[in-house]
């Protein structure tokens, strides 16, 4: 996967960050490998009780750590991202409206990249703090 200057309009569509990505709605609106920035709507992504489930709140922060480690990637000549772990905490309940995520980088190495991804409610306040680490891989 090549995600050359030219190549980035790629992940601003909705097949940009995959099928699953795409079901749920994600939306990437800033992508570069010091930043990754998206968006996700909390309906369609609840659990029972109508909160944002847990587990999309996953999808989301991994969706954008792992576009900001394929495009650091690139730099060290290993374009292909291979989420080996997350973890998340839940820091507050989202009931209505988008969340957005900011991912920045912790550490970007050769063969593996680490993001830290913040999502936050339409208000501003933190939802989730995840963080994912990332394999990367020669083509």
């Amino acid at each position: 996967m090549d995600i050359a200057e030219d190549g980035k309009q790629h992940l601003f569509t909705s097949s940009g960050g995959g099928a699953l990505a795409e079901r749920m709605g994600i939306e990437i609106t800033e992508a570069s490998a010091e930043r990754v920035v998206g968006t996700m709507p909390v309906e369609g992504n609840t659990q029972p009780y109508g909160l944002l489930h847990g587990g999309a709140s996953c999808v989301l922060a991994e969706t954008l750590g792992s576009v900001g480690a394929v495009m650091h990637g690139q730099t060290v000549d290993r374009p292909f991202a291979v989420g080996v772990d997350i973890n998340a905490t839940h820091h507050k309940a989202a009931r209505s409206g988008l969340v957005t995520g900011v991912a920045l980088p912790v550490h970007r190495g050769r063969a593996v990249a680490t993001y830290e991804v913040v999502l936050t409610d339409e208000s501003g306040e933190r939802v989730c703090t995840a963080r994912i680490t990332c394999l990367l891989r020669g083509a």
